[in-house]
């Protein structure tokens, strides 16, 4: 299927690793020009290398920009406009990774915790939507890709849960205002997805649960109904169908991207 992609400007936040960079490459394979976007300098530089690999006809960009910033952000977008000629996709995929540090109980959970998880997470994604929303709307067709997480579902982290709850309902509110202009907005839920960093975390719940490696993925493959960890590229196929012309009449809503949800029924 040609997903109608090449020649297209794409932004994607949280480019330098993990799901970001892995929609990036995807997006690349298909012909768009790849705008990557994160705080490292030194690790987008790494990641474009990939990028361009995946896709040795497209233009790569990488701009070093901060979501949480809002000046940083409109910089950001001004200059792929005037480099690239416009942006056409948007996926968003700056945040905090989850299932890092131990989550707190309640009387230890502060403000402050909460509110950078928002400010990263919720208002990061806002920003760089506001400000891609004029140039897709001029030109009447754009995609917006908000990458959030299957906390949006479950409970278990107070901060996780509202910060991908407040994405879904960012996502949702976007698409109909944007809708009329040709501009369609959906949020993709992963699961557990094996990364660069997930070497590292089993390791940890070793450390801590005294259990095996092979345990601890055991129990995550466990909870997902084809019984395996899904990978950060196969995430990737889903967003970047999404982000194409073919999935024009998926917006606003909420896809999941994790390996099926055991034990659940959402309709």
């Amino acid at each position: 299927m040609d997903l109608g992609l090449a020649g297209r400007v794409a932004i994607v936040t949280g480019a330098s690793r993990g799901i970001g960079l892995s929609c990036a490459r995807l997006l690349a394979t298909e012909g768009a020009h790849v705008v990557l976007v994160a705080r490292d300098a030194g690790a987008l530089e790494t990641a474009a290398g990939r990028v361009r690999a995946a896709g040795p006809a497209s233009r790569v960009l990488t701009i070093v920009a901060d979501t949480t910033d809002d000046t940083s952000v409109r910089a950001m977008v001004a200059q792929v406009v005037d480099e690239l000629g416009g942006v056409d996709v948007l996926v968003n995929a700056a945040a905090r990774p989850a299932g890092g540090a131990p989550i707190p109980p309640l009387t230890e959970l502060t403000d402050d915790a909460v509110l950078d998880e928002i400010d990263t997470k919720v208002l990061g994604y806002l920003r760089t939507a506001r400000a891609v929303a004029p140039h897709m709307t001029a030109q009447g067709w754009g995609r917006i890709v908000n990458i959030s997480g299957l906390n949006a579902r479950r409970t278990g982290s107070i901060a996780g849960t509202i910060r991908n709850v407040g994405v879904a309902a960012l996502t949702a509110n976007l698409a109909d205002e944007l809708g009329p202009h040709g501009v369609g907005v959906v949020v993709v839920h992963p699961g557990y997805t094996e990364t660069e960093r997930t070497a590292g975390m089993v390791a940890d719940r070793v450390a801590s649960g005294g259990v095996t490696e092979d345990e601890v993925r055991a129990q995550l493959a466990a909870a997902t109904s084809l019984r395996r960890i899904i990978t950060a590229d196969e995430v990737a196929d889903v967003v970047v169908f999404l982000a194409s012309p073919r999935a024009v009449s998926v917006t606003g809503g909420a896809v999941a991207a994790a390996g099926g949800e055991r034990g659940t029924v959402h309709y």
